[in-house]
């Protein structure tokens, strides 16, 4: 494991240029105290850059990780006042963070970008919504990086609106009936977006066009009976991986499957680890065409504490690799040759991207007879994910 320790100023420093690394204050912006919620820590689609909320004492910022230069480094950008602790902040392709703030009723949204010793904010309007159990959040960066999106989500219906990128304004580009969450992008372009819908006491994986007038087509449907979400996709090999209680009715089950295959999904007994709560975070990119040699990352949450875990699906097996200090847990991403960069944070290194090489596939173990072990048991679904039905079938890969 190889790790960059990176400078970085907190809230309050006031010399320097934001933009060269050389020249920032030395006030740490440190992580939160223990038993102080985290927020999400975000990456844009290419890991050019990424945003998170910082601590500095008792007083949360916006901050802007730059991570495509020769070391990367991280921006402070607070504004007039501190920032409450559930205030969503997302990087933007360009550099600029997108920060969502919830005042009264109204969602508001602005652009923050570094300006001398300063941050600039761009206003970029509001969502309100009139009834108090609605809750909006940020999707995850659209692989475009030039536009963002959230999820307005009440009590029967839920709403995707386009906060950042359009012409005038957050504008509202689709209405679902259900409780949405969840997220994943299954193009490169940020058109076909996946959520996960609780509708009439089940929960599927449908589809929304958000450049076809917000048309929805239904994409997991393992089973009638069955609650079934999409956690991650890639769109270079077609990977997907999934949760579901289809094998085991009433206890979810991680699974996978291939963009526009009618194969079964399978569930390999590998991704069960006992007392553990396994977190799919990243898939490897680039492996077009080659869904099981993609490699899959995985935060494992056990009695002894929180690590990384590997796995791909012509190993059917999980490596278990130690986490970084002060990892970001849950944050993380895939190079295309397979190094998984885990962004972390500490008192000594404030800002820091520790790198985990991760070779081929595993080879066989041995038993105590000399022999290969047997595989971990693999399950398939009773019925086949529907995923030919979906607006991506005439791409390439989904044909695959």
């Amino acid at each position: 494991m190889t790790a960059c320790a990176i400078e970085t100023t907190s809230a309050g420093a006031d010399d320097g240029d934001p933009e060269n690394p050389e020249t920032r204050g030395t006030r740490p912006a440190v992580p939160a105290a223990a038993g102080t919620p985290v927020p999400p820590y975000a990456i844009t689609a290419d890991g050019a850059y990424a945003a998170r909320l910082a601590v500095d004492g008792e007083s949360w910022f916006p901050e802007r990780w730059t991570l495509d230069g020769p070391e990367p480094y991280a921006v402070p950008l607070p504004g007039n006042q501190p920032e409450e602790p559930g205030t969503q902040v997302q990087p933007m392709g360009d550099g600029r963070v997108l920060i969502h703030r919830l005042v009264d009723r109204h969602h508001a949204f602005s652009l923050l970008y570094p300006t001398g010793p300063g941050t600039g904010e761009l206003p970029l309007g509001a969502v309100e919504c009139p009834e108090p159990e609605t809750r909006l959040t940020l999707l995850p960066p659209a692989p475009c990086g030039t536009r963002a999106y959230a999820l307005a989500v009440g009590a029967r219906s839920t709403a995707v609106w386009l906060v950042a990128g359009g012409a005038a304004g957050p504008e509202r580009l689709a209405e679902l009936p259900g409780r949405c969450s969840g997220g994943v992008w299954l193009d490169t372009a940020g058109r076909m977006l996946a959520v996960d819908r609780e509708l009439g006491g089940r929960t599927k994986t449908v589809v929304v066009d958000l450049g076809g007038g917000g048309a929805v087509t239904p994409l997991l449907q393992i089973a009638p009976d069955s609650d079934d979400r999409l956690l991650l996709a890639d769109p270079d090999s077609g990977l997907l991986v999934i949760a579901s209680d289809a094998p085991s009715p009433g206890h979810e089950r991680l699974g996978w499957g291939v963009l526009g295959s009618t194969l079964p999904v399978r569930f390999p007994g590998s991704l069960r680890l006992p007392d553990c709560t396994v977190t799919p975070f990243a898939i490897q990119p680039g492996q077009v065409l080659m869904p099981e040699s993609c490699a899959v990352a995985l935060r494992v949450d056990g009695p002894l504490g929180t690590w990384v875990g590997t796995w791909r699906p012509a190993e059917r097996r999980v490596r278990h690799l130690p986490a970084p200090e002060g990892w970001l847990a849950g944050a993380g991403l895939w190079t295309p040759e397979g190094v998984l960069r885990l962004p972390y944070a500490t008192a000594e290194t404030p800002c820091g991207v520790a790198e985990l090489a991760v070779g081929g596939p595993v080879p066989a173990v041995e038993g105590a007879d000399g022999k290969p072990e047997e595989a971990p048991e693999e399950t398939e679904a009773t019925r086949p994910v529907p995923l030919q039905k979906a607006p991506l079938a005439s791409s390439a890969v989904a044909n695959s």
